[in-house]
């Protein structure tokens, strides 16, 4: 009778798995965070440039979602649910249930022999070398720079990757800037591109950029945002990730008058050990015209910020990070109690798990 049962059980798990078309994944991931700002915000809100772990002095989940990917030869797809404080802060334009959708995408490939796809719907952003997904990143909270720029995008995206792998190029017809849904009165479409030259497992060189108009058609105003990244392990242990990103926004509709923002940030990354690994960054932002971030009581917000933090692999589904940042400026770009302050310090705890 034993027997007959272990091979009753073995049966339904054999059929429960080939239900599963070839190629299918499904995936999860879930960060749940604590952090403290010690600027004390009394409504619990982070500053509104802050899109990732925004939430102060409370337990709280950041980013969870469920994944289906599903790749073969010729076709591939990605279709994400997501739910957190990240998709309340950086989805906040969108409508409904768009809040919720992190991917939603499905490519078909255009050659034979050749790496060349077509892919549409939503993505993650061709910007930047952080993404939402912080398991993903060298250090637990995000930069300034990349909380500015577009995590996600919507569009129409052709790429080639060539055969040996060192060459990823790709062209993108967009709705905008980071948006599902156009704004109203906005019919003007964004273009971008992205390079990125592997010629070996050390180093990797990229340079993206996007062209778009943020405003309503009567008010257009033409943006161009470049990002720059490269990534050099130089040892074993050892990764020194830089990026610099600059920006340029129209002053007025047909003024050839140029507004200007732009980043430096530098990341280095050492591996204690197989579970212990140790981040530091430093960063600059720059927006002097105010046109992606407002300071507290002037349009100017010119910041350094400096962060490290320690991660723990628990096992190969989860980990445990923790970090400090300070950000420092010589204007009064903060608020404490109502009142302008030129600091800002903050502590993040985050326990990252997937499967």
């Amino acid at each position: 009778m034993r027997r007959i049962i272990i091979a009753l059980l073995s049966f339904g798990t054999m059929h429960t798995y080939a239900q599963l078309p070839e190629g299918l994944k499904l995936s999860a991931y879930g960060e749940v965070y604590y952090g403290y700002d010690f600027n004390e915000p009394q409504d619990h809100n982070r500053p509104d440039h802050i899109v990732s772990y925004g939430r102060h002095n409370e337990v709280n989940l950041n980013l969870a979602y469920l994944k289906a990917a599903y790749e073969s030869k010729h076709v591939r797809g990605n279709i994400a649910l997501m739910t957190g404080t990240y998709s309340n802060a950086n989805y906040a334009a969108e409508p409904g249930v768009l809040k919720n959708i992190l991917e939603a995408n499905a490519g078909v490939k255009l050659s034979r022999k050749q790496e060349l796809w077509v892919d549409a719907g939503i993505m993650p952003s061709h910007i930047g070398l952080e993404s939402a997904v912080g398991k993903d990143n060298r250090t637990l909270t995000r930069s300034l720079m990349a909380d500015n720029s577009p995590y996600f995008e919507t569009g129409v995206r052709l790429s080639y990757k060539s055969k040996n792998e060192k060459w990823y190029a790709a062209l993108l017809y967009l709705n905008g800037w980071q948006n599902i849904q156009r704004k109203p009165a906005n019919n003007t479409p964004a273009s971008g591109l992205q390079l990125t030259y592997t010629p070996s497992d050390k180093l990797t060189i990229n340079y993206s950029n996007i062209v778009c108009n943020n405003e309503p058609d009567s008010l257009r105003r033409w943006r161009w945002y470049h990002n720059f990244y490269a990534v050099y392990k130089p040892a074993k242990r050892w990764e020194v990730a830089a990026a610099y990103d600059i920006g340029a926004e129209q002053v007025t509709k047909g003024d050839n008058a140029y507004g200007l923002w732009y980043s430096p940030a530098l990341i280095l990354r050492y591996a204690a050990s197989k579970k212990i690994a140790i981040a530091a960054r430093c960063e600059y932002y720059d927006d002097y015209y105010g046109l992606m971030i407002r300071g507290a009581t002037f349009r100017q917000f010119r910041t350094w910020g400096n962060s490290l933090g320690l991660d723990y692999s628990i096992s190969k589904h989860a980990m445990f990070r923790i970090e400090g940042k300070y950000y420092s400026s010589g204007l009064f770009v903060f608020a404490k109690y109502g009142m302008p302050v030129k600091n800002n310090l903050v502590t993040t705890a985050a326990l990252c798990v997937w499967f």
